[in-house]
C-alpha cells in the first residue's frame, strides 16, 4: 500500500510552450524535466506517462464561468467538492468564510485520519499566530491561516509546527528556505537552509507518516508580478526542493505535486484558465495519474 506526500504549489498551470512567456519553456527545471524523460511542463490535452513520473492537466474551471481563484480552488482540491459551484462563483485569494467550516471538518487529512492513517502538515507557522487563532478555544482563521492548507491542518489537529520545529529541521517554511522567517520575523537564530536541504527535511517528515501535506504559495505571488526572470527563479527553487525531497524519500511514498489554478506559466497576465499542474512521481505513478482529470479528483484518488 502506497503512502503519499502531497506538495501543493499555488498558482501553477500548464501554459503554451512559448519561451517568451512561459518560464517552464524558457528555462526548463532540470529535475522535473528529467523525471518526465525530457518532456516540458506545458499545456497538453491528456496525461503524459514517463518512466518515473506522470504529468496530468487538472481542470480548474469546475464548470464555472470566470477565472479560477485560490479560495474556491483549494476547497475543491482538498475536499473533492466543487467549491466554485457551492459558493456560486470562483473566489479568492482566501477560502470564503462560508466554506471554511466545511473544509475544516471534512477534508483530505480528516478523512484519512478517520481511516486510521497517520497524517501530518509539514509547514511551520509562527506560534504567536496560532495562539491568537486559538484564543477562545476554537480555531479562528487569521491572516494567512485563511488559506486552504492551514484550514485543512487545523481541522485535523495537525497545525502544530512552529519556530522550534523549524529550528530542528522538523518543519518546513512555506517559502521553502528560512529566509522570510529570519529577515521578516527576526528569527535570526534559525538555520539558513537551501532548497535541497529543506526538501530533505520534508522527506524525513513524510517518511514517518502515511499522508503528508506541504504547501508553497510564492509561485502564485510571483505569477501576479508578471516577471519572467522571477518566474524562472521561482520554479527552479521548487525544482531544487523536489530534488532534495526525492533524494531522501522512502521508496513506498508517492510524491504528488498539484496546484489550484494557472498563473505563473504566463508572464503576460495573472490568473489563467489553463489546466492546473498535476505531477505524480514514484512507483505506481501511472495508476494514480489515471484517476486524475480535475483538481476535484485529487482527494478521492489519494483516499482510494
Amino acid at each position: 500500500m502506497s503512502r503519499f506526500l502531497l506538495v501543493f504549489v499555488d498558482g501553477v498551470g500548464l501554459g503554451a510552450a512559448d519561451p517568451e512567456t512561459n518560464a517552464f519553456a524558457a528555462a526548463p527545471p532540470p529535475l522535473c524535466t528529467e523525471v518526465l524523460d525530457g518532456a516540458l511542463i506545458v499545456e497538453r490535452a491528456d496525461v503524459l506517462h514517463a518512466r518515473r513520473a506522470s504529468l496530468v492537466p487538472l481542470d480548474a474551471q469546475l464548470d464555472t464561468p470566470g477565472l479560477p481563484q485560490s479560495g474556491t480552488g483549494q476547497f475543491s482540491l482538498f475536499t473533492g467538492d466543487n467549491g466554485a459551484q457551492r459558493f456560486g462563483r470562483h473566489y479568492g485569494p482566501w477560502v470564503p468564510t462560508a466554506l471554511r467550516t466545511p473544509l475544516q471538518n471534512d477534508n483530505l487529512l480528516t478523512r484519512a485520519q478517520r481511516a486510521g492513517q497517520r497524517v501530518t502538515f509539514a509547514n511551520a507557522y509562527p506560534e504567536e499566530l496560532i495562539e491568537a487563532a486559538f484564543t477562545d478555544g476554537e480555531f479562528r482563521a487569521l491572516g494567512p491561516l485563511r488559506a486552504g492548507p492551514p484550514l485543512v491542518a487545523a481541522g485535523a489537529g495537525v497545525l502544530v509546527r512552529h519556530t522550534a520545529a523549524l529550528q530542528s529541521g522538523d518543519a518546513v517554511s512555506s517559502e521553502i528556505t528560512n529566509e522570510g522567517w529570519r529577515e521578516h520575523l527576526k528569527r535570526h537564530h534559525l538555520p539558513a537552509v537551501t532548497a535541497g536541504e529543506a526538501g530533505i527535511n520534508l522527506a524525513r517528515i513524510a517518511n514517518a507518516h502515511d499522508l503528508t501535506l506541504f504547501a508553497h504559495y510564492n509561485t502564485d505571488h510571483v505569477g501576479h508580478a508578471q516577471d519572467l526572470p522571477r518566474a524562472i527563479e521561482a520554479i527552479h527553487l521548487v525544482d531544487a526542493f523536489l530534488e532534495g525531497t526525492l533524494s531522501a524519500l522512502d521508496n513506498d511514498i508517492l510524491l504528488v505535486v498539484v496546484s489550484d489554478h494557472g498563473n505563473l506559466e504566463d508572464a503576460r497576465t495573472g490568473h489563467t484558465k489553463n489546466a492546473a499542474l498535476g505531477l505524480v512521481i514514484g512507483p505506481g505513478h501511472e495508476e494514480l495519474a489515471a484517476r486524475l482529470s480535475s483538481i476535484m479528483d485529487v482527494t478521492p484518488a489519494l483516499l482510494t
